[in-house]
């Protein structure tokens, strides 16, 4: 599978993935830092005390105090960053408006794939490290996050060896990469979110508890979220071996629709109280402008 293209990259490689949380590093970068150093991002004053560099006084301050003052800096780290990638059985569903690629219709998962390969390529390029976790009830398979060229290749091939499997365990997998992440940064989900919204958002609590920045992709199939289905049909569980269900969908279309939209707007409102971005995404859109509008927007945010 070609997870990426050139049409991709001269899109996706204008933008840049700037996180607007503080974060961690451990080399030179292009992200805000806890930690005050010398950089070109101006932070406070201080009052001068012996032993301190003169060259960082403010000249500027004492020519208007007659005080000595040191300028301090914000230091410019890379961007740590972890990819949770959904590869439940639920992910397998392949929408018949879904985007089209190598003329087919992309499931869930292969959308995902697109997204987590085009944003592991983004954040390699602008020299930050990236991670990769797939999974389903368990961590199916964990990447720390590197920043080293050749560490692409390791995420591509996981992407492209994955294999949805079956049911969905998302709560206790979040609560899991939260305590095995360190260093704070950024975790981005990507995911259809099938799940008790509860545990969902009460693991959520638990990143933003260990300080990381997160961003929730929740990725639906068109014909998930309106139900357009008129016919008596046989509806089968991609997640349960066996577990089908025959009805006339025109009966149940109301109350469907009603279910996933308040599913939807709770998830939204949970985030927005922790300060996560939500991101909903529909599989009918290209992936590749669904990313770069969401960048473009995130860059003027917090520019």
């Amino acid at each position: 599978m070609r997870l990426l293209d050139q049409k991709t990259l001269a899109k996706l490689n204008r933008l840049e993935l700037v996180a607007h949380g503080v974060v961690e590093g451990m080399v030179s970068g292009r992200h805000r830092s806890p930690y005050k150093g010398f950089s070109v991002e101006f932070a406070e004053h201080r009052q001068y005390a012996p032993g301190d560099d003169i060259r960082s006084l403010d000249w500027k301050v004492y020519g208007k105090s007659d005080k000595y003052y040191i300028k301090q800096y914000i230091e410019e780290t890379d961007l740590r960053s972890v990819i949770l990638l959904d590869a439940s059985g639920s992910m397998k569903y392949r929408g018949r408006t879904a985007d089209e690629r190598d003329g087919k219709h992309l499931s869930k998962f292969e959308y995902g794939q697109y997204l987590a390969a085009s944003l592991a390529h983004l954040m390699i390029h602008q020299q930050d490290a990236v991670g990769l976790v797939t999974f389903d009830t368990q961590v199916r398979h964990y990447i720390p996050p590197r920043g080293r060229p050749g560490h692409l290749r390791v995420i591509l091939q996981e992407l492209d060896e994955t294999i949805p499997g079956d049911e969905t365990a998302l709560a206790p997998i979040f609560h899991d990469i939260a305590e095995r992440i360190h260093r704070r940064g950024l975790v981005i989900i990507i995911s259809d979110m099938f799940d008790d919204i509860d545990e969902i958002l009460t693991s959520m609590h638990h990143f933003r508890y260990r300080r990381h920045e997160v961003i929730m992709m929740h990725l639906m199939a068109d014909e998930e979220i309106n139900f357009p289905f008129d016919r008596f049909s046989d509806f089968r569980n991609l997640e349960i071996h066996g577990h089908n269900i025959q009805l006339d969908p025109k009966s149940i279309r109301a109350a469907y629709v009603n279910e996933v939209r308040q599913f939807t707007e709770d998830l939204k409102l949970g985030c927005g109280r922790m300060h996560i971005d939500y991101v909903p995404i529909s599989t009918s859109q290209p992936f590749d402008i669904a990313l770069a509008d969401y960048l473009a927007m995130r860059m003027g945010r917090y520019k």
